[in-house]
């Protein structure tokens, strides 16, 4: 995003809601009341999504409400007989000021920073992975502003960022303490548990509450895999290095591969990469561009092999502990200018890897065959996450509990 986009006038103007923000402090709030929501507002997607279906099926005695900032989101939810509001409509704001609990996966601004003031916020964040984040992300100028001009530009950002007296989840005891580093969270305020995304990930009977694309695609899997075709999965991370795929690619070629293996090859980008018209061209028979808003986890469970780089998808996959290749053409640039690691990829993701596309190829056929990182990985899993179970968001909710009584 262009900085005249991202730090204009639209942004300053949000200087006027601050006497909002201050009056958000002490308006009376409800303990029942549990507000949710993903993406800035964007999307019914991740942690959220799965902890508020949950709730919401579960326990009568809550009342989860979804405030976005996508009217297509409020007819979805309204339709499936959950409650939800656009945010800026009344409604929207006046359970903004009540709700007591703000559950995000980024920020408060999830749902509206702007009513958060005296709600307890819960961020689940949206991926357990290797790459430094936030705090710890050298790369990151918003928060490591390089310059004075930085400084005061990004202010207001960071305004509306995470909190010290915020609460963080975090899947394992020493991802906690990155989770802490990363968040600016004391360790008191970092909560130990599962991802919800991961219970929906592995419970057939889950409630699937979806959108029409989201629909689109689970029906095509669950038939290429009645065709006893095997899924493959490509998600790759947002980095500026990204677009040396098409280099590295011959499409018509990798599609015959896939073709004579029986193999269907699904990509499915990050939502801020610069890749989506691109990749939205892409038309074969057995490879099928997922769109990059969707929420991957309503068929992750499907998937038989995943083509992993650097996100933090890999980690999720880890507990289906099903074949992975490493696809890391651009790993010299990725390491050198995006993000650092808390480990080596060596101890992180211990994985057959492929530099380019006959690798690709030969470790796909070849570990399909025989996964034989399955040790290796479970030593990484062991560290990313402390409960391998379904239970987390009934962990969770508990939790929540404990920290609003």
């Amino acid at each position: 995003m262009k900085k005249k986009t991202q730090f204009g006038l639209k942004y300053w103007a949000q200087l006027f809601l601050l006497p909002v923000y201050w009056i958000s402090y002490i308006t009376p709030r409800k303990k029942n009341i549990w507000l949710f929501g993903s993406t800035f507002g964007r999307r019914f997607a991740d942690n959220p999504r799965y902890l508020y279906i949950y709730i919401n099926e579960h326990y009568k005695d809550l009342r989860p409400i979804w405030l976005t900032h996508n009217k297509n989101v409020v007819t979805l939810l309204r339709e499936q007989g959950y409650e939800a509001y656009y945010y800026h409509s009344l409604k929207g704001i006046w359970f903004g000021f009540r709700g007591k609990v703000y559950i995000f996966d980024n920020y408060s601004k999830d749902i509206d920073f702007w009513t958060s003031g005296g709600a307890v916020k819960i961020n689940l964040w949206h991926g357990t992975g290797n790459k430094k984040a936030n705090h710890d992300n050298l790369f990151d100028f918003v928060r490591h502003p390089r310059n004075r001009k930085e400084k005061i530009i990004t202010w207001l950002r960071r305004l509306s960022d995470e909190k010290p007296y915020h609460y963080t989840l975090a899947t394992s005891e020493p991802l906690a303490i990155i989770t802490s580093s990363a968040f600016n969270t004391p360790l008191e305020h970092v909560i130990i548990d599962g991802y919800p995304r991961n219970d929906a990930m592995r419970l057939d009977d889950f409630p699937k509450v979806m959108n029409e694309l989201e629909k689109k695609n689970y029906k095509n899997i669950v038939r290429w895999k009645e065709e006893g075709k095997k899924i493959l999965f490509y998600m790759p991370t947002f980095r500026d290095s990204e677009t040396k795929f098409f280099e590295i690619m011959d499409l018509d070629r990798f599609n015959t591969f896939l073709q004579n293996s029986n193999l269907m090859f699904g990509i499915k980008l990050h939502p801020k990469s610069k890749l989506k018209k691109e990749f939205s061209k892409i038309e074969y028979s057995n490879i099928f561009n997922i769109e990059a808003d969707i929420d991957p986890y309503t068929f992750m469970g499907k998937v038989d092999l995943l083509v992993a780089d650097y996100s933090s998808v890999y980690s999720d996959f880890m507990l289906l502990d099903r074949p992975v290749v490493s696809f890391f053409y651009d790993y010299e640039e990725y390491s050198h200018n995006t993000r650092e690691g808390y480990v080596s990829f060596d101890e992180y993701m211990p994985e057959e890897r492929a530099f380019n596309m006959d690798e690709l190829m030969n470790k796909i056929s070849s570990v399909l065959k025989n996964d034989k990182h399955k040790k290796d990985r479970l030593k990484s899993k062991q560290r990313m996450f402390k409960y391998y179970d379904t239970d987390s968001s009934k962990r969770l909710k508990e939790k929540i509990e404990k920290i609003i009584r």
